[in-house]
């Protein structure tokens, strides 16, 4: 297997939102859950996504997990790989973006990483360096509020310089304008100052197909989804690679379940919504941190109703709730409860039966899937923006579909749409 490109994700649903992307551009992808042992057998594919849940543990082993995959990529054949992280850039200033980056820029000898969250399709941009969620900066977002991930500063070149070794430039919109040689000579520029990674602003798609061209010649990339989307196009261009028409495959059929972990407006929402159209239960995240058996209260909730159709369970909470919660047993101990109950379920559903499940939450996905120990997905349909239906590889479960969300992403209607793809 000779890959066109390989990728890094610190989160399962970016991975997810990744490959989604990079199947909607014409590669043939999988993602991966960690790095795939050498016996797991993968498809003639493009590129692989291989996810990792390091967002949020400590830096020193987050940044030994993303070597490992690296070096598992490159000896795949990768010349480019490209470290996957959030769109909101969601990392306080001791946060892993950084060390990972230093540390991959250091295995590959890359002089200057380009570095961009910027997705237009999403309503991520970045501008002078700042990043925008829709019209304002992402510092008067209801984003800044992630539960595990606060971002109260939307100044990109100031907060990565306070996570990374290197100095920290940026290559500004109007260099973007001007072309992928002007974007060339102003990171030559930059690397000739000592400066080892750049901000670059991107507002619309095509700036992030220039980016793509340039960034498709270093060895390394650090951004979201978008600046996938511009390499995948770069790779497409010079390789004349088939687009691949995506597809989940014939349907499995049984029982269908939804899980909610995150605690986002839009999750909020989506769940206000599933309530019209299926069984809803909602657990109590003080009952899950103090030990008392919310598991086993959904489990037998949902066991009876799995027949007659889909169901969800939810501990997504208001943020005010959730911090109180957090106040009264700490913010690590409260999330890694909540994330333990939840991949409790997961696994009880799936042995009753159930073999299509959405999971809406970041660290819910990462969760739940270390649970049931899956270790890669074919990339399927698009239910949403950055939301594809993933077919299991590997799953000793055997056939199953998943979908993995992460909290912001999907329209109103998310769990309706996701189940009417996942047959």
């Amino acid at each position: 297997m000779e890959l066109s490109l390989g990728c890094i994700a610190d989160d399962y649903t970016g991975a997810s939102d990744l490959a989604n992307t990079l199947t909607r551009a014409g590669l043939r992808t999988v993602q991966t859950i960690g790095v795939p042992a050498d016996d797991l057998a993968l498809p003639e594919v493009d590129a692989v996504v291989v996810s990792l849940k390091s967002r949020s543990i400590e830096a020193g082993l987050a940044v030994t997990r993303s070597r490992a995959a690296e070096k598992w990529l490159r000896g795949r054949g990768a010349s480019h790989v490209l470290f996957k992280i959030c769109s909101t850039f969601d990392s306080t200033d001791a946060g892993n973006i950084g060390p990972v980056m230093d540390a991959l820029r250091a295995d590959c000898g890359e002089a200057v990483v380009l570095v961009t969250p910027a997705f237009p399709e999403t309503g991520r941009t970045v501008y002078q360096g700042n990043l925008f969620v829709g019209s304002v900066p992402l510092n008067e977002s209801p984003l800044k509020d992630h539960p595990l991930n606060p971002m109260h500063d939307s100044n990109l070149v100031r907060v990565l310089a306070h996570q990374s070794k290197t100095q920290v430039g940026l290559v500004d919109l109007a260099a973007v304008a001007r072309g992928a040689d002007a974007v060339r000579a102003r990171l030559a520029d930059l690397a000739a100052k000592g400066i080892g990674a750049a901000i670059v602003d991107a507002v619309f798609d095509s700036d992030l197909e220039t980016i793509g061209r340039v960034a498709a010649a270093h060895r390394l990339s650090v951004g979201a989804s978008g600046i996938g989307l511009g390499l995948a196009r770069a790779q497409v261009a010079a390789r004349e690679t088939r687009p691949n028409a995506a597809d989940a495959g014939a349907p499995v059929g049984g029982p269908a379940a939804c899980l909610a972990g995150s605690c986002s407006q839009a999750t909020l929402q989506q769940i206000a919504n599933a309530e019209k159209i299926m069984p809803v239960l909602h657990l109590d995240p003080e009952r899950i941190v103090t030990g008392k058996d919310e598991a086993k209260r959904a489990l037998d909730w949902a066991g009876p109703r799995l027949a007659d159709g889909p169901v969800l369970i939810a501990s997504s909470a208001t943020p005010e709730a959730v911090a109180a919660v957090q106040a009264r047993h700490g913010r690590e101990a409260a999330g890694h409860a909540i994330e333990q109950a939840m991949a409790d379920i997961a696994e009880g559903l799936v042995r009753s039966g159930v073999r299509r499940l959405i999971v809406a939450g970041g660290e819910t996905s990462g969760a739940v899937v270390d649970r049931l120990q899956i270790p890669g997905f074919l990339v399927g349909a698009e239910i949403a923006a950055g939301v594809p239906v993933l077919r299991a590889v590997g799953a000793r479960e055997g056939d199953m579909l998943i979908a993995l969300k992460s909290g912001n992403f999907g329209g109103p209607q998310f769990f309706a749409d996701a189940l009417g793809l996942m047959r």
